[in-house]
């Protein structure tokens, strides 16, 4: 399974073809839409959300709610698209070439670094791909491989646990459900009420100094079927797919998957997770430190993993930067953008973890039909209990 993504953060639509997907999988646009409208809350969003609202339009491969087993193709329309038509114009034009034209790079952002692999003296050619609005399309394919997950009882969620400075309790016994209620109430995604207000004064601080902040957002899938990934080589190792996903993700940085670097400071009997045996459970782990994973292989136990998101390089009160025509120092060009994104990156980062782990799913339990990958998941569940 795999997909492609098309498409410039001021240009008509965004455009996503799925390839790969069982047919008869129950795949519902409402569910699509729903993590879309997920990706542009959260405190600290600018005025592109308030342009935006996104809705997916099912093109193919979808009759009668289920799918056929042909590629699943989408597209998310661009309502800023009618203010930039001619700047973004597909035909050949020199006067309208030059406007809105980029010149100056924004540190931290793709801008000179793309000029210069491709050879653009218009900057605008490289941010309009590079920008965050691309997310929209892989959300939208975190959705459908979110539906998979469902159909087979595998559920996800995620909450946010830094901003900033300001970071969250470690937080004991909590449910799923408790955590998918909790976080969508919170308007940063906070399981921490305490927390959460401290956050929100920190993005208004942050957002009257022209500034930015990043964090840190956790993500979490139950049920997961013992097997996922493989220890037979490196690139099948389903852990470092994921930690791969989430760096994907415009801004991120780092992962930690279960108690992460944390890990480097304790001693091996404080990291590793005992294994147990009932009659209830199957084969469990006493703990979960490791956070699903051994050998590149999922557990059983919950997948659990951390992503760190850096602060959105857009400032209102730019860095320095150099002119590519003139050579001279300039500050640098300011786009509208957030000053902190991190609730909508959670968003983001359980919806690529979502397609990261139907992915491995469907090379583990190959598949035609929704059906046979069902039974597959489950045998293998009744296997790992009676092994």
């Amino acid at each position: 399974m795999r997909y492609l993504t098309a498409g410039e953060s001021h240009g008509p639509q965004l455009t996503l073809i799925v390839e790969g997907l069982p047919s008869q999988l129950p795949l519902s646009k409402e569910k699509v839409d729903d993590q879309l409208r997920r990706r542009q809350k959260g405190y600290g969003r600018g005025r592109r959300m308030q342009i935006e609202s996104d809705e997916a339009q099912i093109l193919s491969g979808v009759r009668f709610g289920k799918t056929t087993g042909a590629p699943v193709a989408l597209a998310i329309e661009n309502k800023d698209w009618k203010k930039w038509t001619d700047i973004m114009s597909v035909y050949p034009d020199d006067e309208k070439a030059t406007k809105r034209r980029v010149s100056r790079p924004r540190p931290g952002h793709a801008d000179l670094n793309g000029a210069i692999k491709y050879n653009h003296r218009d900057m605008r050619d490289v941010l309009e791909r590079s920008s965050a609005r691309e997310t929209a399309a892989r959300t939208a394919a975190g959705a459908v491989g979110r539906q998979l997950l469902e159909y087979c009882g595998i559920r996800v969620a995620g909450h946010v646990v830094r901003i900033g400075s300001v970071s969250t309790r470690r937080l004991e016994g909590w449910s799923l459900e408790e955590i998918v209620e909790r976080s969508e109430q919170s308007p940063v995604r906070c399981l921490d009420s305490d927390a959460e207000k401290k956050m929100i004064q920190h993005i208004d601080e942050a957002k009257a100094e022209g500034d930015s902040l990043g964090g840190v957002v956790e993500v979490i899938v139950e049920n997961v079927p013992v097997g996922l990934g493989s220890h037979v080589h490196w690139d099948r190792k389903l852990d470092a797919r994921l930690a791969q996903a989430i760096v994907s993700i415009n801004a991120f940085k780092g992962v930690e998957i279960g108690i992460g670097f944390e890990a480097g400071e304790r001693k091996g009997s404080q990291v590793h997770d005992p294994i147990l045996w009932s009659e209830e459970k199957g084969y469990h782990r006493a703990s979960n430190r490791l956070g699903g994973f051994e050998g590149g292989m999922t557990t059983g136990e919950p997948i659990v993993l951390r992503g760190v998101m850096k602060p959105i390089p857009t400032l209102y009160k730019p860095l320095q930067s150099v002119d590519i025509d003139t050579k001279e120092p300039f500050a640098a060009s300011i786009e509208r953008s957030d000053n902190c994104a991190v609730p909508a990156a959670c968003v983001v980062a359980e919806n690529v973890v979502a397609w990261e782990v139907a992915r491995s799913l469907l090379e583990t339990f190959p598949a035609d039909t929704a059906e046979d990958l069902l039974q597959g998941v489950n045998r293998r569940r009744e296997e790992a209990r009676n092994f």
